[in-house]
């Protein structure tokens, strides 16, 4: 019998299985045919399309959408996945209210913009299922190429550089390929195994073997990979997370909201997973949005996000800060921690308000706290081990124009080097690196 959302402390099965399963359903249905015909419908097909421009692939949209109103949706994601072969994935998990969707010409007219982001799903969900890769790879350079990282800047790094007929070997430490695809996004965003399904249609282009349990610094060393390969990628993302610099966050149940949400990804059975009654998650981003909504999906009965700005400056988007407040998700902004208290275990968390003065943010002072069995820590990532002789800006590996790093023949993208943090970005990045590294070595 699953236990009441009353119980104490951290614990399984707060919920009944089938609660569960349908909280974690699909936050967006696909769309049928005849529903994807009349969203295509409402497309302007605009010449100068601003919502390309805010594509950072630059998808030719008003083209793919024009393909799927006359009825050619396989056509529509050859064009997507010319320009993002994870288009798939980034039509769940974009952020396309902020993007694309945003500067639709509609959105500025009615406040109700094309949706973008479903008809690209419709579109790459509909040749994916069929099994067949829509590119043919070249004929074989002989030149070989080393990815560190199986996420997104690395998978489309690695598959660009497979179609222009060079071998890729990608490392990653994880035990299965994806990255934060696979570890770092909301399960109720991809469901059905999704993540892994696209890494082994990707692969189908051939050319690229993946070597999991692999890590920069552990077992595997840039100088090496420099000797024994023709160019390198560098797209580990971020391993490291910022810790909240407060007495007690080593206290028992206070843990990162990045493992919370892996850990709930690959579970086979999600009532199994402990979450507290009282989870109080610190942090604005979008991890953070991720932990909250999935804690309360899972049963906890009071989640609160506590972001140390104003809420207009938190990183998640609006659309996801309303999206959390639909499922019963507390936000508090405007206050940071300062210590975590417990006997043995975290029982409540001590917050001061703070304020913005042109000396920076500062506390004022006043403090209160709030009730705590579970304590996530949501306030960014960081690059640990950056290999020795790369230049390194804010904290991550420094890269100019497409990707090139202080390194001859080193190349970096995504998460580990400045910018956003995006699967879209990443992409943009891993793509754009490899077909610089094609034309270095070929040139």
């Amino acid at each position: 019998m699953a236990n009441s959302p009353h119980t104490p402390g951290v614990v399984p099965g707060r919920l009944a299985r089938e609660a569960i399963e349908a909280n974690f359903s699909d936050l967006h249905p696909p769309l049928d045919d005849h529903e994807a015909r009349v969203a295509a419908d409402r497309c302007y097909f605009c010449y100068d399309a601003p919502c390309v421009a805010a594509c950072p692939t630059e998808i030719d949209i008003p083209l793919f959408i024009r393909e799927i109103a006359t009825g050619m949706p396989e056509a529509a994601a050859k064009a997507i996945f010319a320009q993002n072969i994870l288009g798939g994935m980034c039509a769940r998990v974009c952020p396309t209210e902020t993007l694309c969707e945003e500067a639709c010409v509609r959105m500025e007219a009615e406040g109700d913009p094309v949706e973008i982001g479903r008809l690209q799903r419709y579109a790459t969900d509909r040749l994916m299922a069929k099994g067949v890769h829509p590119f043919t790879r070249a004929a074989p350079t002989g030149r070989r190429v080393a990815v560190v990282g199986a996420g997104p800047a690395g998978l489309a790094c690695a598959h660009r550089l497979a179609m222009h007929g060079h071998d890729v070997v990608i490392y990653d430490a994880r035990p299965k390929p994806g990255g934060l695809n696979e570890f770092g996004i909301a399960a109720y965003k991809t469901t059905g195994g999704f993540a892994q399904a696209e890494v082994e249609w990707l692969m189908k282009i051939g050319g690229i073997t993946v070597e999991t349990g692999r890590e920069l610094g552990r077992d595997l060393d840039l100088a090496t990979l420099r000797r024994d390969f023709d160019a390198v990628f560098l797209g580990m993302g971020l391993a490291g997370v910022n810790a909240l610099r407060a007495p007690g966050e080593d206290l028992e149940n206070v843990e990162n909201a990045v493992d919370f949400i892996a850990e709930l990804r690959q579970a086979e059975d999600l009532s199994s997973l402990p979450v507290g009654r009282d989870v109080v998650v610190v942090g604005g981003g979008m991890t953070a949005i991720d932990a909250a909504v999935q804690a309360k999906l899972l049963g906890a009965e009071n989640v609160t996000i506590v972001y140390r700005r104003a809420r207009e400056k938190m990183p998640a988007s609006e659309y996801e800060q309303n999206l959390a407040a639909a499922k019963g998700v507390r936000i508090i902004c405007e206050a940071m921690p300062v210590a975590v208290h417990g006997d043995g275990a975290v029982r409540e968390v001590e917050f001061e308000y703070t304020v913005e003065t042109p000396e920076g943010l500062k506390g004022t002072g006043e403090r209160f706290r709030l009730k705590a069995d579970q304590l996530f820590k949501a306030i960014g990532q960081r690059l640990e081990g950056a290999p020795e002789g790369l230049a390194l800006e804010g904290g991550k590996i420094a890269v100019t124009g497409p990707g090139r790093t202080s390194l001859e023949g080193v190349w970096a993208g995504g998460d580990c080097t400045p910018g956003e943090d995006l699967t879209v970005v990443a992409v943009a990045e891993g793509r754009d690196a490899a077909e610089d590294i094609h034309a270095w070595l070929m040139g």
